[in-house]
């Protein structure tokens, strides 16, 4: 399996390509600007989501299978995203990635125009499918391209790009679509005619041409770019080590991967019924479009708390780190599942802060001492993405118990992640 985050045994095999160490600035900007994109797409459809639910007339349950249709595609694409980076190498494959993203974005084009529930739906899932190839194709660059020592830094550097696409998004997505809609502008729970709901599916049309075009030239910059390749020697020794050892003595991985999966249904579930959440009457008490400049203050504190959780790791162990933001993400979210006005809102937006460190130190906590072992282990944990899927489950609990009771759901995925940093994350092998 092609894992995204190789850590030993890595060459330049291309000799076109740039040597490691040595000038690498330039391609480490290119591969940034891809972790913006998947961060900034993603994201827009945390305003996309009321905005579809106003259009079609959606319940909670499909409002959020919508984004279930997003994570799936992780699961649907990784396999065969492995494959075609195998034959065609990281380099073709991400810009094939971009392309499929672009063709997802255009796709959108025509679903606003009918307007269709279910072209919608396949319009995103080809994006996703796109954004699944480039997270497997990506993060293999960014540990080739300099020196192994510093090889996490660049990709903490990375993943703040991604966290700065996550910032921008709602805001892009609240100007371009929300404030330009009668749904949008208008309190939770108004009535809208069809002829207003068919205007207002018309509102997408821009913004997905906007991010179509910016694909295509990104696309066309990667394909013209010199990149370095992942070398084979070394693969191939490690593939003879692989043949007498098994992932699943491994403790911090075999609990690693449904942290990961269990996290991704708080962080998606929090992100996508944020905007519904706060413009209720008994919490925040606004528009879709007021409160799409609130989710970019969720969004602000997952970039701040990254870099801060970053500099704490310098000098506190990881797992330590890990179980402080996860025990404040349980208290938050406690207090946003039972209070009310204000301070269950602020008590929302905090839990950015909380989950800012959560998947990137899940995942190094994951793959730590795995040996020739990471690129499998590594595969596992992208995999468990999928995960974010299952936010139609706390749709079901909202359209059920009700939208703010649904959260308790959140706080139990936030237990687990405690539990996981105290103990499910130590390296002991099970054998």
């Amino acid at each position: 399996m092609a894992g995204p985050v190789p850590t030993s045994g890595v060459s330049v095999a291309d000799g076109q390509g740039e040597a490691p160490g040595k000038g690498y600035g330039r391609t480490l900007a290119l591969l940034a600007s891809l972790f913006f994109m998947w961060g900034f797409i993603t994201v827009i459809n945390n305003t996309l989501l009321p905005h579809l639910r106003s259009v079609f007339e959606l319940n909670y349950t499909q409002t959020t299978l919508i984004e279930s249709v997003w994570f799936i595609a992780y699961f649907v694409a990784s396999m065969p995203s492995a494959f075609l980076i195998e034959r065609v190498g990281y380099k073709k494959a991400i810009v094939i990635g971009l392309l499929i993203m672009a063709v997802g974005s255009l796709g959108m084009i025509p679903a606003a125009r009918m307007p269709s529930y279910e072209v919608t739906l396949v319009a995103l899932f080809v994006i996703a499918c796109g954004i699944a190839l480039l997270q497997v194709a990506a993060n293999p660059y960014v540990a080739v391209i300099g020196p192994a020592e510093t090889s996490e830094s660049r990709l903490t550097l990375v993943q703040a790009f991604n966290s700065m696409g996550t910032f921008f998004a709602p805001y892009f997505g609240g100007y371009l679509i929300l404030s330009r809609t009668v749904s949008g502008t208008t309190m939770e729970g108004g009535a809208l005619s069809l002829e207003q709901r068919t205007a207002d599916a018309l509102a997408t049309q821009l913004p997905y041409a906007l991010v179509a075009v910016v694909l295509v030239v990104l696309a066309f910059v990667l394909s013209r770019a010199s990149l370095p390749t992942l070398g084979e020697e070394t693969q191939r020794a490690n593939a003879e080590q692989r043949k007498h050892l098994s992932l699943w003595n491994h403790r911090n991985l075999v609990w690693g991967v449904p942290a990961i999966f269990i996290y991704l249904i708080a962080e998606i579930g929090v992100a996508n019924l944020f905007i519904n959440f706060v413009s209720q009457p008994s919490i925040g008490n606004m528009t879709h479009a007021t409160a799409a400049n609130y989710l970019i203050l969720l969004w602000g504190g997952m970039m701040v708390g990254r870099f801060a959780g970053a500099w704490l790791m310098r000098t506190i162990p990881a797992n330590k780190v890990l179980a402080a933001f996860s025990l404040s993400a349980l208290v938050v979210m406690l207090a946003a599942a039972t209070l009310h006005g204000p301070i269950a809102m602020w008590a929302l937006i905090l839990v950015g802060l909380c989950h800012s460190i959560m998947f990137p130190t899940i995942f190094a906590l994951g793959i730590k001492d795995l040996g020739p072992l990471t690129e499998e282990g590594s595969g596992l944990l992208i995999t468990a993405i999928a995960g974010g899927a299952l936010v139609v489950v706390q749709g079901w609990l909202a359209d059920r118990y009700g939208l703010q009771q649904s959260f308790f759901l959140t706080a139990a995925c936030e237990l687990y992640v405690l539990w996981y940093a105290i103990w499910g994350s130590k390296t002991k092998t099970t054998a």
